[in-house]
């Protein structure tokens, strides 16, 4: 084995992860912050555009958050010739990846258009809502090379180990959307008011915009590709499609929570809505572990240095945990506060027990994530693509046996997603330690 250059995260572990992580945790919260300055722009519409853009919202977040092997894929390949030392094979798999990004895009376009109406019927929407959800639709549709190519380049930088660029980018495209929104939905001198279509407007220009400099700045840091090689086609479409299928059996397990939480009654629904709005808020700061995890062990597996991907495995995990118990304690301490703004007096009840329940999903899920990125970072996609069958086979049968009437129906959905969490973080931490079954990580000597 020949040893790779020094990293900073041999001298310095503990700092490089947070130097590291501190940006990714800012740019993937910078999406959710302007998707509610969106909402409150176009409340002001009144409800029927509201409506309608969580329906349009819903619909193209689900079909984007499938490509998204382009950003987790490209991150680990790209991480991994660089540790191998191979600069120009990194430039190979992004040029490899930008096109795979507008071919896909192209396709995606091509294939929604006709079946936006149908999509936001399939979502309950009628009349004016459906109407305006397919106007804002079909203008958001016509961003989606820039969203693909946005993610590609985000996966390809931080694969390079950069994670300020991101951030500034990710900033910088949303602040732009939000100046647009002001301009665009209740127009300003020449420029008419053009509602809910200005909000999509707005979002696309910001993308559009957003992409091009990131595509330029990812040529310029690579270079263009001396050629394109159909083996890289392949390893990504692959992973893209344990990807694929590990998605579809998350947003499964999501949606079956909502159904039978909404089969309650609208109390049992309201309440459950509240807690998964936290959870998905608090899985930002440890998806941000991952995220810089992935990273780090790719690029010391490439340089064929497990003890160091190892030693990454553990200071991930363990800073993960140490925040998932910081999460809860605030959820302890921020029950009331939750419960004054949120949630309807007949809801309490029945939120108070799923609460303390969600609290303690947070400590799986810190492993749960924290090895998810670990594993992207092997590339041991299959792995994780079973684990997710296997937790979400038990946990949906278990959501199923539920009666939604039951008293106790809220809490016993949350018991239920503990128990999928507690799958993955298991499965997770033991393909690591000891490494169970073909283990990337595990230790041979």
């Amino acid at each position: 084995m020949t040893t790779p250059p020094t990293h900073p995260f041999i001298i310095a572990p503990n700092r490089t992860l947070l130097t590291l992580t501190v940006p990714v945790i800012g740019s993937l919260i910078a999406e959710p912050l302007t998707g509610m300055v969106d909402t409150a722009f176009v409340a002001a519409l009144g409800a029927a555009p509201l409506a309608a853009l969580g329906v349009g919202t819903v619909a193209l977040s689900s079909a984007f958050w499938v490509f998204n092997f382009l950003q987790v894929g490209t991150q680990t390949e790209i991480a991994q010739a660089l540790g191998r030392g191979e600069q120009q094979q990194a430039a190979r798999l992004n040029g490899l990846a930008l096109v795979l990004s507008v071919l896909l895009s192209l396709l995606v376009m091509a294939l929604a258009l006709p079946l936006l109406g149908p999509m936001a019927a399939a979502l309950g929407a009628e009349g004016a809502v459906q109407r305006d959800a397919v106007l804002y639709m079909q203008v958001r549709v016509f961003g989606t090379p820039a969203i693909l190519a946005m993610i590609t380049c985000f996966g390809v930088l931080r694969g390079m180990q950069d994670m300020q660029t991101p951030l500034v980018v990710a900033v910088a495209v949303n602040v732009l959307n939000i100046a647009l929104d002001a301009l665009l939905v209740f127009g300003a001198g020449p420029i008419p008011a053009l509602g809910i279509a200005g909000a999509a407007l707005a979002s696309v220009l910001s993308q559009w915009l957003g992409a091009l400099w990131v595509v330029v700045l990812v040529l310029r840091r690579l270079g263009l590709p001396d050629r394109v090689r159909l083996s890289d086609a392949y390893r990504l479409l692959h992973i893209g499609g344990d990807m694929f299928l590990r998605t579809g059996l998350l947003i499964l397990f999501l949606l079956l929570t909502t159904r039978v939480a909404t089969l309650g009654g609208a109390e049992t629904g309201a309440a459950h809505q509240v807690i998964r709005q936290v959870w998905l808020f608090t899985g930002l700061l440890l998806d941000a572990f991952a995220i810089t995890g992935q990273s780090l062990v790719a690029y010391f597996v490439g340089a064929g240095w497990l003890a160091q991907a190892r030693r990454v495995a553990f200071v991930v995990c363990a800073w993960s945990v140490g925040t998932g118990t910081l999460l809860a304690l605030l959820m302890l301490a921020g029950q009331a506060g939750v419960i004054r703004l949120f949630v309807p007096p007949a809801a309490v009840e029945m939120f108070v027990p799923a609460w303390l329940v969600a609290v303690v999903v947070q400590l799986s899920n810190a492993l749960a994530f924290a090895t998810d990125g670990i594993h992207w970072g092997t590339g041991d996609f299959a792995f994780l693509r079973n684990v997710m069958f296997l937790s979400t086979l038990v946990g949906g049968v278990a959501l199923l046996l539920i009666d939604p009437a039951a008293p106790a129906a809220l809490t016993l959905i949350w018991l239920a997603t503990l128990g999928w969490s507690v799958i993955r973080a298991v499965l997770g931490v033991a393909r690591i330690w000891p490494g169970i079954g073909n283990s990337p990580l595990r230790d041979r000597r």
